[in-house]
């Protein structure tokens, strides 16, 4: 008999003060009484609130990388900072929750599902009202390190629990949830930011946490018991792993982060930690090989449905974060729209994904999950296809089938992904590989990050040197335009009208240079993400009995 058809009857004996589906301390978790496959753990009330309360704390701290983006104007003038600097609100968040993403799996284990959330949450609810306190650049820098590293413990635990505390039954339509949540809290960051910001101030981008945050705690520390601690692992921390992670991953994220701005490798920062960054990767993976308790347990990729889905995780990060972040600069920087018109535009790929996520969570269930793996891929691509004949007049209409496909592609890669990455792992490996699957989907879009500015810049600057090829003085076309121009500004501004026709010209020929490269990205981006179809049959399709057993 599978795991999924073991029948409810056959649940391993427990003690009076232990949850019925948890087996008893030191028991293996794959075996239940006379050699009988485990059964599967028995959904209740207390539980499933307990586990919504994780998915919101998810919620809470992926919508915090985004929900400041449409809003840095106003942070830069409440902290008298530069537009250079105030790019650090974002960045230092995204540092330190990449360090802690893989560092909660070892957590987890140590301390408890419930005791990590807890401190998570709480931490994460502190952090967020400091941050509307900050008065200073540096305070808000410092601040929301806090705020990212303490966070970052909330993710990965809401993905393990989901593979641990639910039969396999249930698993497509709770991932359908988890997906959604991931994916959804990106998107609609820019638009509660922009609403926030416009209807009170920044300050309520953070303050806005402070409610769910305690609610959130307290739910956790009073209802979660999908697990007991190891408090013995604290004496085993490999904390030479975790110096060097840091440095590793810390680094990385700055000169993804940063590079594009910076000019990549000619600036020194930039190449000084590039290099502690590979130094920093050499020395924590020979530890991750070497020692007997790892930091992070790499093994987990040893199964190929982890190691394939992590790599296409990694892609989808690109599309969810990259995409995420290419709607508003189309919209303000082409359109000049403000931060509350963008996330009225922005809201239909969201808007898509609710309604999607459903039938995706019923489709997993019915269907091979590389059938749809596929066709979500294929979507990504078409819908930026349809994007690359864009032009500076395009808004909410002319968008609007992109961002729905998009929206329906998101789902229908994101939760099959999911499945099939992780419900074919061992229960007692869960917690660690969640991290790593988290992380990865934060490296891609880390990375499409830095390849999308650096790309939009290099190409606008092609395009604007073509262009000026044919605004020059001489040509009729150009000398013709000009004049026009400049005798509808003589009327208001006298001796001064043929200089501002000039630069108005030569701020269109930049806006046009701009979009053609948005028009040459989205060509790249439909390319590789239709070409991702190619690796779907290297995923094995989960077996009958495939899934996480009973929470341990």
């Amino acid at each position: 008999m599978s795991q999924g058809d073991a029948p409810q009857g056959d649940r391993p004996a427990s003690g009076p003060n232990r949850v019925p589906a948890r087996p008893a301390a030191g028991s293996s978790p794959n075996a239940s009484g006379a050699g009988r496959p485990p059964a599967e753990p028995e959904v209740t009330p207390r539980r499933l609130i307990a586990f919504l309360a994780l998915v919101f704390g998810m919620f809470m701290a992926i919508l915090d990388i985004q929900i400041v983006s449409s809003s840095l104007a106003e942070i830069q003038a409440g902290l008298s900072a530069s537009p250079d600097e105030i790019s650090w609100v974002q960045t230092s968040y995204l540092i330190a929750e990449v360090i802690m993403i893989p560092l909660s799996g070892f957590l987890a284990r140590a301390l408890s599902t419930r005791v990590l959330f807890t401190i998570s949450a709480a931490g994460f609810t502190v952090a967020s009202v400091l941050c509307a306190t900050a008065t200073t650049l540096p305070e808000m820098i410092v601040y929301r390190a806090l705020q990212g590293f303490i966070g970052g413990g909330m993710i990965p635990t809401a993905f393990a629990a989901a593979y641990t505390i639910f039969p396999k039954r249930l698993q497509p339509a709770i991932m359908a949830l988890v997906g959604l949540t991931v994916t959804l809290a990106p998107t609609v960051g820019p638009t509660v930011g922009g609403y926030l910001t416009e209807l009170f101030s920044w300050h309520w981008l953070f303050l806005v946490n402070v409610i769910p945050g305690a609610a959130a705690t307290l739910i956790a520390w009073a209802l979660v018991d999908f697990d007991e601690p190891e408090p013995g692992l604290l004496k085993k921390l490999d904390y030479l792993a975790l110096a060097a992670m840091a440095v590793f991953l810390g680094s990385l994220e700055y000169v993804l982060e940063e590079g594009a701005r910076d000019d990549w490798f000619q600036d020194d920062a930039i190449r000084a930690l590039s290099v502690a960054s590979v130094l920093g990767a050499v020395l924590f993976f020979w530890r991750c090989f070497t020692v007997k308790e790892p930091l992070v347990d790499l093994r987990a990729y040893n199964n190929r449905n982890f190691a394939v889905g992590s790599l296409l995780t990694f892609v989808l990060g690109v599309g969810l974060y990259g995409l995420t972040y290419l709607y508003p600069v189309f919209l303000g920087r082409v359109r000049g729209y403000d931060s509350l018109q963008i996330g009225e535009t922005v809201f239909v790929t969201g808007m898509f994904m609710f309604v999607t996520a459903p039938v995706v969570g019923v489709l997993s269930r019915k269907t091979d999950p590389r059938f749809l793996i596929g066709a979500g891929f294929l979507g990504f691509g078409l819908s930026c296809l349809d994007l690359t004949y864009i032009t500076q007049d395009w808004a909410f209409g002319e968008l609007f089938l992109p961002q729905a496909l998009r929206g329906v592609s998101l789902m229908m890669c994101m939760v099959p992904i999911n499945v099939v990455s992780l419900a074919t792992l061992p229960p007692n490996k869960l917690k660690n590989a969640s991290g790593l699957f988290n992380l990865m989907r934060n490296l891609g879009g880390a990375f499409g990050l830095a390849f999308i500015n650096t790309f939009l810049n290099d190409r606008q600057d092609l395009h604007m040197l073509r262009l000026r090829e044919s605004v020059v003085w001489g040509r009729q076309v150009a000398d013709e335009r000009l004049a026009s121009m400049t005798q509808s500004f003589a009327g208001r501004m006298g001796s001064d009208a043929e200089l501002a026709a000039i630069k108005q010209m030569s701020q269109s020929v930049r806006q046009q240079g701009l979009v053609l490269a948005f028009g040459d990205l989205f060509w790249v981006l439909a390319i590789l993400f239709a070409s991702l179809v190619i690796l779907v049959p290297l995923v094995r399709k989960p077996g009958s009995g495939a899934g996480a057993a009973p929470a341990h």
